[in-house]
């Protein structure tokens, strides 16, 4: 019987493992030249972390059966919060740190039971970073990882930004135990389901506007200036915008503000963007990101240091972008080593250690050749492009 993985999971193949590789190191690389220390952070965790003081729902983590409450990570963002807050309090802020690894999604799947969607990211967190400096670094860092990727892409990847004050800004006047099923309405842009509230509260039946009102930053900044004009929030997006977008056009990135627009999980309370490209079939969320100060908090930070914001590519949606599978840094040198049968393997070995000195991959074909035709024969097959040939 053919047995197949588990529901969400799947095996990856050495070229997609070596793409996966590829990407991973580019990001890295920039990470690296921008001050951005490596950690790694545990895959399973304590409850309560996983859920970051109740910004992420339960039913999204896969729970382990232990004596104590433990998940396997959705996210990193929540663990590396908590060891900045406890193992790296006492380090300068700000405190840039980067890292990769699986991730691991649990959903109900359509029979009824559960799936497990597991993916790897690479991203980055920078905490004790206040003021609108912060936004301005992690964005433009953004900007740099996507140039350097140089993904093939036949339409422009669209940076989607959002604030967690503009939300509020729109319901500013609504009552307070109403503010989440309205809110719920404009961020799934149910229009219907809004015009059902409005029967109700007519007096907020503006609020249907902004369905339809997301598009240039600079446009929609001015349509929200015109209802208000004293928001602290417009001066802090007029700046960001100002600031990227000459950035986007040189990377190639279309910006959108959507003044609706809220994270699948509620880790943030500032600034929120994703970078959305053209997939196979449909529009795919390959990074995402935010501030989230108030996690920083709710694991013990304090103080003017009690800030957090970072954003993370999806490794497995950018390798499997149309066309981005078959981008590759340069192809390498690969030799097969054959031997002739009066030859032995240990002399093989020998050679084969002269070609890794030099840095070269080299593997040995452990069966003897009657002829040198029939080991360029096997060249191909095992996946190289080069022979080495010991015979008489």
């Amino acid at each position: 019987m053919a047995l197949q993985p588990a529901s969400g999971v799947r095996d990856l193949n050495p070229q997609q493992v070596q793409r996966n590789h590829e990407l991973r190191e580019t990001l890295a690389e920039v990470f690296r030249l921008w001050g951005y220390e490596e950690v790694s952070p545990p895959r399973v965790e304590r409850m309560d972390t996983l859920k970051a003081g109740g910004a992420i729902d339960s039913r999204d983590i896969v729970r382990l059966v232990a004596d104590e409450p433990l998940g396997l990570r959705p996210e990193m963002t929540a663990s590396i919060a908590r060891a900045a807050c406890t193992r790296f309090q006492d380090r300068q802020r700000p405190l840039r740190l980067w890292s990769h690894g699986t991730v691991f999604e649990g959903r109900q799947a359509d029979e009824g039971g559960l799936c497990i969607e597991e993916n790897l990211h690479c991203g980055v967190e920078l905490f004790g970073a206040s003021g609108d400096e912060a936004e301005l670094e992690l964005l433009t860092l953004l900007m740099a990882s996507l140039k350097a990727l140089r993904l093939p892409l036949n339409d422009p990847p669209r940076l989607l930004i959002g604030h967690t004050g503009l939300m509020q800004l729109l319901l500013r006047d609504v009552e307070p135990n109403l503010q989440q099923a309205f809110r719920g309405c404009l961020t799934r842009l149910d229009r219907l389901e809004l015009q059902e509230l409005l029967k109700g509260q007519p007096q907020h039946a503006h609020l249907l506007q902004w369905l339809d009102r997301r598009g240039s930053p600079v446009g929609v900044i001015k349509q929200l200036q015109d209802v208000f004009p004293e928001a602290p929030v417009l001066k802090q997006l007029s700046r960001l915008v100002a600031h990227l977008s000459p950035l986007a056009e040189e990377t190639g990135v279309g910006l959108q503000l959507d003044p609706t627009f809220q994270p699948i999980y509620e880790l943030y309370d500032g600034v929120v963007f994703q970078l959305v490209c053209r997939g196979v079939s449909s529009p795919v969320v390959v990074a995402r990101g935010g501030r989230y100060d108030t996690v920083v908090q709710r694991l013990g930070a304090q103080g003017k240091d009690a800030t957090g914001l970072g954003f993370s590519f999806c490794v497995d949606d950018l390798r499997d972008l149309p066309g981005a599978f078959s981008i590759q840094a340069g192809k390498q040198e690969r030799i097969l080593l054959c031997y002739a049968q009066n030859q032995s393997m240990e002399k093989a070995l020998q050679v084969q250690a002269e070609w890794h000195r030099r840095g070269l991959s080299c593997q040995v074909d452990h069966h003897p050749c009657l002829t040198r035709v029939e080991a360029e024969a096997r060249v191909a097959r095992a996946g190289c492009n080069t022979l080495e040939w010991i015979g008489d």
